[in-house]
């Protein structure tokens, strides 16, 4: 794909906004109708894109501050991206979720459910990190296949207990259910007035430890992490099971392939997050994309 390039024709997206207009009833027949597989296939491992940065006001992909602000062209490249084999499923916001129902590209797809959106990114408040999204009975009744939890720790922010707090809760909630639920933990700070994430190597296993014991049971928690210094010690902080996140985009896509395939390879890692990475790469060539890292989680 090109950029300008539509891997959709428009007349699917008139339908869309046809079916948006005419109710909340066909979002729910889209999510009723939908094929479901099991969560795991054959190898163990799931491949799933992320799409819920929008929700949180985090539109931009390295230097394009809006890259992501056209709806459909992003929801085009997700279309074109979840065709591709190997691409077990996709994450987002309610948002997000209910158009590609409404398409129809969700039938045997893994769907995890984002659910807190509420710390936006560059607000004063953006560790009160609230609950904004998805809960765990929206999820439930949309018979979603997963949850997912942002969790950012900051020892200096009073926020942060409201967050953990929640986040034990929702942990609490999925595990009721015999719902999977990804924690993306992080220790972070404010540096010249930003949110920052720790990747070293400590921070992460710190990250990793208290989020492990949220909850009142640890039957469906999984992790969701990034990929840093010395991904041995941190896959030896958890038992739980393990997706790796991509994080920014590079200018260097070859050497972010190689971190993923090093790290796919430890006992634990059970496959790949990524979203702005490979939906919106420099050369804007999002098949390529895809499938490099498709192979990378499926042919490890």
């Amino acid at each position: 794909m090109s950029h300008g390039d539509r891997y959709l024709e428009e007349a699917r997206f008139d339908r869309l906004r046809e079916l948006r207009a005419a109710g909340p009833g066909a979002i729910a027949d889209a999510h009723a109708g939908r094929t479901r597989r099991p969560l795991l296939g054959e190898d163990g491992r799931l491949f799933i894109l992320a799409a819920d940065h929008p929700a949180r006001g985090a539109l931009g992909v390295g230097d394009e501050p809006m890259a992501m602000a056209d709806r459909y062209e992003l929801l085009d490249r997700l279309a074109l991206a979840l065709s591709r084999p190997g691409v077990d499923g996709v994450l987002g916001t309610p948002d997000i979720v209910d158009d590609l129902a409404l398409l129809g590209l969700l039938d045997d797809k893994v769907v995890v459910g984002s659910m807190n959106r509420g710390g936006l990114r560059g607000a004063s408040f953006e560790l009160d990190d609230r609950f904004t999204a998805y809960d765990i009975d929206g999820i439930v009744r949309d018979r979603l296949d997963f949850a997912k939890t942002l969790l950012r720790i900051d020892l200096d922010d009073p926020a942060t207990a409201a967050t953990i707090e929640a986040t034990a809760r929702a942990v609490t909630d999925a595990s009721a259910a015999s719902l999977p639920i990804m924690l993306e933990p992080f220790m972070s700070t404010r540096r010249d007035g930003r949110v920052v994430n720790e990747l070293s190597t400590e921070a992460v296993i710190t990250s990793v430890a208290i989020a492990a014991g949220l909850g009142s049971s640890s039957a469906c928690t999984w992790m969701k992490l990034p990929v840093v210094d010395d991904m041995a010690r941190v896959m030896a902080a958890t038992t739980m099971p393990t997706l790796l996140l991509g994080g920014e985009r590079t200018a260097d896509p070859d050497a972010a392939y190689a971190n993923w395939r090093d790290a796919l390879a430890l006992p634990g890692v059970r496959g790949l997050v990524v979203g702005r990475t490979l939906l919106y790469p420099p050369d804007h060539d999002v098949q390529h994309a895809v499938d490099t890292a498709a192979a990378l989680v499926h042919d490890a």
